[in-house]
């Protein structure tokens, strides 16, 4: 095929005597871009950056722990025999339901023990860590992992033989999942963007919308993707923990409405 995205030859490049992984940097510059925002957002709401940072230092690592304990208790069978990979999150590997609720979680606790509005802080910073999920998502890039199912539209993505799945091993472009689940949390965040400044939820309540829209996100990118996935009842467990986040932050959402702000 003439028209398809290119995959990196290589997910890492040596810069001196360190090897350098694209999927760590991509992870690091979404968790960057994440702050600065949310410092910003939080300045304008009368807050100070310092506490976004305090906040930050202790909900990232949480956020990284609770990825990776994710993936590997949904995932488990793969890690039999070798335990000693389970801290290797460099080689890919971060289950973002995990991630996200542990940082979240973590971050209205410290948030709290500084005596800031829990939902000021939270409407600061929820709009920003779907963006932070897009620019990670490239790290999938890199790695070349967790792509779709073939494809021969001219967005598909050329995966080497080498990484290809055994059930397809002719096929060389495949959907590049990690690139329509980065545009959706872009779409995500701008949608949240605006609710928040229209003020159609209660202080606090936006998360309920986030968790909603990533999960509808997730669902249908789930059902592109074949890569080797813990089952229940026949169904990817992503798919499960997908529809429950739908139910559980639409009701949040819808809870929250605050009729007499929206303007």
């Amino acid at each position: 095929m003439i028209a398809a995205i290119p995959s990196p030859s290589s997910g890492s490049f040596g810069l001196g005597p360190l090897e350098i992984r694209g999927y760590g940097i991509m992870i690091a510059l979404g968790v960057v871009v994440a702050v600065w925002w949310s410092q910003r957002r939080w300045v304008a709401r009368g807050g100070t950056a310092e506490q976004v940072s305090t906040i930050s230092l202790w909900a990232v690592p949480a956020g990284l722990v609770g990825a990776r304990l994710y993936h590997v208790a949904t995932d488990w069978r793969r890690f039999q025999g070798r335990w000693e990979d389970v801290p290797a999150v460099w080689q890919g590997g971060l289950g973002i339901p995990g991630g996200l609720a542990a940082g979240v979680i973590v971050g209205v606790l410290v948030a709290r023990r500084q005596g800031i509005s829990m939902g000021g802080v939270l409407d600061a910073m929820i709009p920003t860590l779907p963006v932070a999920q897009a620019i990670g998502r490239w790290g999938n890039w890199f790695n070349q992992e967790l792509f779709g199912r073939p494809t021969d539209l001219p967005w598909g993505l050329r995966i080497d033989a080498g990484h290809r799945p055994t059930s397809h091993p002719v096929a060389e472009t495949f959907h590049p999942t990690f690139l329509y689940e980065g545009l959706w949390n872009l779409a995500l965040a701008w949608v949240l963007v605006r609710v928040d400044r229209r003020g159609v939820l209660r202080p606090g309540c936006l998360v309920g919308l986030w968790v909603c829209g990533y999960g509808l996100g997730r669902l249908w990118v789930e059902s592109l993707r074949i890569d080797h996935a813990s089952l229940l009842a026949g169904v990817r467990v992503n798919v499960w923990t997908s529809l429950v986040a739908i139910l559980v932050g639409g009701a949040v959402a819808l809870s929250g409405r605050d009729r007499m702000g929206a303007r």
